[in-house]
């Protein structure tokens, strides 16, 4: 493949408690055949020095070292801040528990280089432990509901047919970024801290004008959820997950309402304009209350609700710009 004007990516990984998963990630993109790229590792202040033990064992990589954990949000962003200061062309944010084909990134800067219009890409995205199945091919934005979409989830990897390579979304388990999107767009929402961060950051790029694709031969497989899976009494997902999922869905929605406001529309008309998304969410996470009641899962209720409450109620923050 050639590549002009030389492009260059720095992949940021986020680390948290998670040394196996991004030990093994960083072995498969040792053997990338793109030219010129750097890994920058944040470590969101692992209970070990799992940042420390990581740097020995790939001494190539730059290891940032949080003092607490900043979420998937605030941790990617010390390392975007850290490539823009480095005047890397392209961003990588590629979860830990990932692995990765060699030819995968230099397909994905291919096809961001030959569209003009283009400001994010992410690749075909499978389960680790299933290689044949998706898991993620690009997200559809459903306005009426106020609900992001997964495509191809769980769909079978050759059955399935790319009916168009546009996205509403990309999910930010592996999305490449344009250094013009970024500057134009800002950088990712540290109030989400984790979930829905990438739909919310994908929907104000497309917004500044930027175009988000999917390219369908490059592939990844990811292990789904690591860091927020462990058995417990109440199941595997932690209650906190349901926490961010809930809240940061209202927070999405009431920031797309604060945009409608922006373009001259009176607050009341602004929220009503968004009023499908709002009852839909609110009957679906109801409907996930009486499940935990029923089931006894008292934390997830409690955490269903308290983010109901916060989402609602929270002042929202703007996403930081660079510099």
């Amino acid at each position: 493949m050639v590549f002009t004007p030389d492009p260059s990516v720095a992949i940021i990984l986020v680390n948290w408690n998670g040394l196996d998963f991004t030990r093994n990630c960083l072995d498969s993109l040792l053997k990338l055949d793109f030219p010129d790229f750097k890994i920058i590792l944040v470590d969101n202040d692992s209970q070990k020095p799992e940042g420390l033990v990581l740097k020995n064992e790939f001494p190539d990589i730059l290891l940032i070292e949080n003092e607490e954990n900043l979420g998937f949000s605030g941790g990617n962003n010390v390392g975007i801040r850290k490539a823009l200061e480095m005047g890397f062309s392209h961003l990588l944010l590629l979860n830990n528990d990932t692995l990765v084909e060699p030819d995968f990134l230099g397909k994905m800067v291919l096809e961001i280089q030959q569209k003009a219009s283009l400001g994010v890409v992410q690749p075909m995205i499978c389960f680790l432990d299933d290689r044949e199945k998706i898991w993620s091919a690009g997200g559809k934005w459903i306005e009426g509901l106020g609900r992001a979409k997964t495509l191809g989830d769980r769909k079978n990897l050759k059955k399935y047919r790319v009916t168009s390579s546009n996205l509403d979304w990309a999910t930010g388990c592996c999305m490449l970024i344009s250094r013009e999107a970024v500057l134009a767009a800002g950088l990712l929402n540290e109030q989400y801290f984790a979930y829905f961060e990438d739909v919310e950051w994908s929907l104000r790029i497309r917004k500044e004008g930027f175009e988000i694709g999917l390219v369908p031969d490059a592939k990844i497989y990811h292990e789904a959820g690591a860091s927020s899976k462990k058995k417990h009494s109440e199941g595997t997902l932690n209650a906190r997950v349901f926490y961010f999922h809930v809240r940061n869905q209202f927070f999405l929605l009431r920031g797309l309402a604060q945009d409608e406001h922006s373009k001259g529309f009176k607050p009341l008309e602004a929220y009503m304009r968004n009023l499908g998304g709002f009852a839909y969410h609110i009957c679906r996470f109801t409907l996930w209350m009486v499940y935990f009641l029923l089931r006894g899962r008292f934390r997830k209720l409690r955490a269903v609700a308290k983010g109901i409450r916060d989402g609602f109620s929270t002042p929202l923050s703007p996403a930081p710009q660079w510099p």
